[in-house]
């Protein structure tokens, strides 16, 4: 599983072994320590958050005083009371979109914060907050982005003169469908969706005292992004807040944003000079923590007569939510991934991104990428329907060879490797894909009430964008273990399990006495985060790169201790010795010591570069689908995904079954819902359907290696793998299974209500 160059390198002799995660144990003993279990210093108190129940009105009033008077209440806050600037939520937005931390004069969203109640206890607060009156002049909502963009259409922000906040254009100089002869139009909705983490959203923060600055807990993807956005908003010194994040129950992307309520909360602790924290409750979850997905795809995909790709067109309006951010943005990747697997000639490619009246958008697993996948591999299928194709032919007719990498998309995407063939064919394999196709039609000819129906869905998506850059550092202590330093921060994927790994390999140190620190912004110097899939591309590679650094230092201090040539050095679990001389033998402390005696520690610092990878694979999924009651049920998952070396194909495995399962989720389950007003429907476990583990089947997981030359190890990001290439394999399943009814399409998610509805208004007899 390794690169072949690797071994030049000095690669780790561990990697691809199946090592189990060494964060699980104090998990499973219930050591875990979450936001809720933190125990502040004395004199803690808890911060309840006042919210809209309409989502667009005037502000009239926010009466705090009922809240004030009750007992344990110790503050009630409005806008005014704290006196914090409004936050552009992402770069390159306009001002006039920024997005104050509690309302002002008017609120965008129901859920929204129009105050803040702190109280002696978390129950004190919640009944303040329950004191507090508001009056709200009800507004005109708009609430998918369709209507946002309607001539006429109520604004979000007058002063901005529309509700469009990004718009952006891929264009070809002829037009893209020029030529084809089988062209399939369609419309595609890709519902938004609700991250679901198992914690919710939380907070907390404490003066240090004598103006000393803060330390505050976040449940983040982000810490550093975290510390900066407070020291902003509050005007103090980026080193004067200290940023802790301990476990994270789940993160998805929604906690890669800076909230306002962490903003407010940091105020509160400052302003009461006591520790506050805010623990968001899952009612609130669903309506205040960012929201994924959200785009109408208008889509015209072209071939000639023999199947081969002319072209593809792509409309797309996308929901950006109340307040602008990183969601606003997200279709830029839809476009960039467009091409997919496939050789396009011409894409021809716009996006708007419109404010709603609904809870904003952000990065969630995939994020932009998804939703490219799910449109072409859903196109592929209508246009192989068109051409009499089996779907897996057209694919495999359009497959962007081995010998094209590195590949330039009509998108200006650079693939860096890949052999998508490969991919595709074991996922064939594995499926058994012709018996299945046989076992189909023998259903159909025997007029059962199940049918059965296959999906596939090929895909490339991109890792590592946006933040080329990561951060380790590694020291040898007085005792000769390793303490490792590393900028990102893990919400579940085992990275302390991954980099430990990776330098016992390359140092002989065993793993156990090597200590990873992530998420503390105090001990740990700088970094980027986790998102995107990026801690295996720059995360680990920094960790490989400080980790020859240090190996080059101790090997040197190794042969002046030993007094013989670097190159008779051999090394072992515990230093150092002389080539045939096993008596003489220099440990991990002693280089240590002598290191500190020549007045500098035993350590190294890298900073690792890395280009973006492509991570690709191929899904085949198998569904069946009662034509009585509409229950579609997924049968198999049958996943080959390539993400480059493996380091831990545990870890892999892992993350590749929980991107499944959200893909799924995407096709069967999900899907946040509004009312015509803006007031959210899905606002609990009970009405947001996410999928037990009785609604999947075991999954058959499997691994092509194609390392990337973008960085030192190989690797390449594969926690959003599972999401991207589930969620259209699934629904193309389901589909299948129904088209001989004559149902072209549904939109997701699929429920029964949906599928028994389009097989009752079939135009084909059953």
């Amino acid at each position: 599983m390794l690169r072949p160059d690797l071994a030049d390198l000095g690669a780790p002799a561990g990697l691809g072994a199946a090592i189990r995660r060494r964060e699980d144990p104090e998990l499973f003993r219930g050591e875990g320590r979450f936001l809720a279990d933190l125990e502040l210093p004395a004199g803690g108190l808890f911060a309840c958050f006042v919210r809209s129940p309409v989502a667009h009105a005037r502000l009239k009033d926010v009466d705090l005083g009922n809240a004030r008077a009750l007992a344990g209440v110790v503050g009630a806050f409005a806008a005014k009371d704290l006196g914090l600037e409004p936050v552009t939520m992402f770069p390159g937005l306009p001002e006039a979109l920024a997005r104050p931390v509690l309302a002002k004069s008017v609120v965008r969203f129901a859920g929204e914060a129009v105050a803040v109640v702190v109280g002696r206890s978390e129950a004190a607060a919640a009944d303040g907050a329950a004191a507090v009156a508001v009056d709200y002049e009800p507004l005109s909502s708009v609430v998918s982005p369709e209507d946002a963009a309607a001539i006429g259409a109520p604004l979000l922000f007058p002063e901005h003169g529309s509700n469009l906040a990004f718009q952006g254009l891929i264009r070809t100089e002829e037009d893209a469908l020029a030529g084809a002869n089988a062209i399939i139009s369609a419309r595609f909705r890709n519902q938004r969706l609700a991250a679901v983490p198992m914690e919710p959203n939380g907070f907390a923060a404490a003066p240090l005292g004598r103006g000393e600055g803060l330390q505050v807990w976040a449940s983040t993807q982000s810490p550093f992004q975290v510390r900066d956005a407070i020291a902003e908003s509050l005007r103090i010194p980026e080193q004067s807040v200290h940023c802790m994040v301990p476990h994270v129950g789940g993160a998805f992307g929604a906690k890669l944003a800076v909230y306002p309520e962490q903003l407010v909360v940091a105020a509160l602790a400052l302003r009461l000079g006591r520790p506050v924290r805010w623990l968001e409750t899952r009612s609130e979850s669903f309506v205040a923590l960012n929201q994924g997905r959200g785009q109408i795809q208008d889509v015209q995909l072209g071939s000639d007569r023999s199947g081969k790709l002319v072209g593809l067109r792509v409309r797309v309006i996308a929901d950006a939510g109340a307040y602008p951010g990183q969601g606003a943005f997200l279709p830029y990747l839809t476009g960039q991934m467009l091409s997919g697997v496939y050789r396009i000639p011409r894409i021809d490619y716009q996006a708007r991104s419109y404010c709603t009246n609904t809870t904003p958008t952000g990065a969630y697993r995939g994020a932009g990428r998804p939703e490219a996948t799910a449109l072409l591999e859903r196109a592929m299928d209508l246009l192989a329907a068109a051409l009499g194709l089996d779907p897996a032919e057209l694919r495999r007719r359009n497959l962007i060879p081995p010998d094209a990498f590195p590949y330039e998309s009509p998108t200006g995407a650079i693939y860096d490797s890949g052999d998508y063939e490969r991919a595709l064919g074991r996922a064939l394999q594995l499926s058994r894909y012709a018996d299945l196709r046989s076992e189909q039609a023998a259903r159909l000819s025997a007029g059962a009430r199940k049918v059965l129906g296959i999906g596939i869905s090929t895909y490339v998506e991109v890792t590592a964008v946006g933040s080329p850059t990561e951060y380790a550092a590694i020291e040898v202590e007085a005792g000769g273990d390793l303490a490792v330093q590393v900028g990102t921060t893990s919400s579940g994927q085992g990275h302390a399990t991954a980099y430990a790994q990776i330098l016992s390999g390359l140092l002989g140190v065993p793993s156990e006495r090597i200590t990873v620190t992530e998420g503390d912004t105090s001990l740990v110097e700088r970094g980027d985060g986790t998102a995107s899939s990026r801690s295996m591309q720059l995360g680990a590679s920094a960790v490989f790169g400080a980790g020859k650094e240090l190996l080059q230092r101790a090997r040197e201090l190794g042969a002046e201790v030993l007094e013989a040539a670097e190159v008779d050095l051999v090394s072992s679990s515990d230093g150092f010795g002389v080539r045939g001389s096993p008596q003489r033998a220099v440990s991990w402390s002693q280089l240590a010591a002598r290191a500190a005696e020549l007045g500098s520690p035993l350590r190294a610092v890298f900073d690792a570069y890395a280009d973006s990878s492509y991570p690709f694979g191929a899904h085949v999924a198998v569904a069946e689908v009662d034509l009585e009651t509409g229950e579609a049920r997924l049968l198999r998952h049958v996943a080959v995904d390539d993400c480059g070396t493996v380091v831990n194909p545990l870890l892999v495995d892992g993350q590749v079954a929980g991107g499944i399962a959200q893909g799924v989720a995407q096709a069967l389950f999900e899907e946040v819902v509004h009312d015509a007003d803006g007031i959210p429907r899905t606002t609990s476990l009970l009405d947001y359907c996410v999928p037990g583990a009785s609604e999947l089947p075991p999954l058959e997981l499997d691994h092509t290696v194609t390392a990337s030359p973008n960085n030192s190890l190989g690797v390449k990001g594969v926690g959003e793998s599972g999401t991207i290439g589930a969620t259209p394999a699934v629904q193309n399943a389901v589909l299948d299974a129904v088209k001989h009814l004559g149902i072209v399409h549904l939109d997701m998610p699929l429920h029964p209500e949906r599928l028994w509805r389009a097989i009752r208004d079939a135009p084909t007899s059953r």
